[in-house]
């Protein structure tokens, strides 16, 4: 029987380039055009916030690493590093406020990028993402919403940037705790939290998001309208945002992918445990954490040709996002960790002893 190939990807060199300056915790201090709002960012206190799983520091920085990443123009990232600064629905998180403060944040951060972050935290979310995910966008790419019980009308652009920022805020934050007190969003139900008390337990197992990348996947899509495409620089994830991720598949990927996780394969031989993480990379190839502990698993059993091309794919990926799927660790330890493994699978060493392990280091 013929096996079909893994839906593996070629890793671009230029993207990886892009992403190894923002494996150094300083990077945001030497970005020109962020650089300058980040002590104002910071004097507000946002590294001792709680945060889904981590700082209100640590998600601003997240996504406005995204943001770099897909090489979104300075009034972009700076509305991903500002992006809940006003307070939103959301969070109760106000930095600044708004009714006082925005001539503060528009000297800092400029006229544009002030407006957008202004619109974004008064907006309903819940309401754009909606009706993004309907198609209800107009022939230009405008959307109507609805706010204080007037419609109100987003241009093009500005669609484009909160559709852009809301798949890098959504990756950098969604874990499956906000699977459980957010289910089903942006149509959320209320539910009693003594009943539910199990859910509520943060930070839960920190499994992946089921359900939120083929949402993020739909948001992508969504730039392809005629109205969109071009305005800003399409986001690299899904292949430029052309594939589509089903609810399906995404589902039965992180079933998989959590299985072998958790141990649930036999433990005494891996082949089980392979097949089933080459079945979730099939189900889902555009995150990069399968493809990485399945390039190990292939070290492990001496297929160093098909680890060699695991970890790259995974390094594709983690390029890609900017971010991290599985919130267990940081991104950068994911990437730093596929880079051990795509050395040694090139180099066809790999340890034999398990303690020896420990010993492992990325040269040159």
């Amino acid at each position: 029987m013929t096996t079909t190939p893994l839906p593996l990807q070629p890793l671009d060199a230029d993207l990886l380039a892009r992403a190894l300056p923002l494996l150094d915790e300083e990077w945001l201090a030497r970005d020109a055009d962020l650089a300058p709002v980040l002590p104002m960012v910071l004097a507000r206190n946002v590294g001792q916030d709680w945060h889904k799983a981590g700082t209100f520091r640590h998600h601003l920085v997240g996504v406005a690493r995204s943001l770099a990443m897909w090489q979104q123009p300075r009034d972009v990232r700076l509305l991903g590093l500002l992006h809940s600064v006003y307070g939103n629905a959301f969070v109760d998180l106000v930095k600044f406020d708004p009714a006082r403060e925005r001539a503060r944040v528009r000297e800092i951060a400029g006229e544009s990028a002030e407006h957008l972050v202004y619109l974004f935290c008064t907006q309903s979310r819940t309401q754009f993402v909606q009706r993004v995910l309907a198609g209800a966008l107009e022939s230009d790419g405008s959307l109507v919403l609805e706010k204080d019980g007037k419609p109100h009308t987003l241009t093009p652009y500005e669609v484009a940037a909160f559709t852009i920022v809301s798949m890098a805020d959504t990756i950098e934050q969604w874990f499956s705790w906000q699977d459980d007190i957010y289910s089903r969003f942006p149509t959320v139900q209320h539910r009693p939290q003594a009943v539910h008390w199990a859910a509520s337990l943060w930070p839960g197992p920190m499994r992946p998001s089921g359900r939120m990348v083929s949402q993020i996947n739909a948001l992508g899509r969504a730039l392809q309208h005629p109205g969109l495409k071009g305005l800003l620089p399409m986001p690299p994830v899904f292949n430029g945002c052309t594939a589509e991720l089903s609810a399906t598949d995404e589902a039965a990927a992180i079933s998989l992918y959590w299985s072998v996780i958790q141990q649930d394969q036999p433990l005494a031989d891996l082949d089980v445990a392979t097949a089933v993480l080459e079945s979730a990379v099939r189900h889902n190839p555009w995150v990069g954490e399968p493809q990485m502990v399945l390039a190990q698993l292939y070290l492990s059993a001496g297929r160093n040709a098909e680890a060699v091309a695991a970890a790259a794919s995974a390094l594709q990926q983690f390029s890609a996002w900017g971010n991290s799927w599985d919130k267990r660790v940081q991104w950068d330890a994911w990437v730093a960790w596929t880079r051990i493994l795509q050395q040694s699978a090139t180099e066809g060493s790999w340890p034999e002893r398990l303690d020896k392990l420990n010993n492992v280091a990325l040269r040159g």
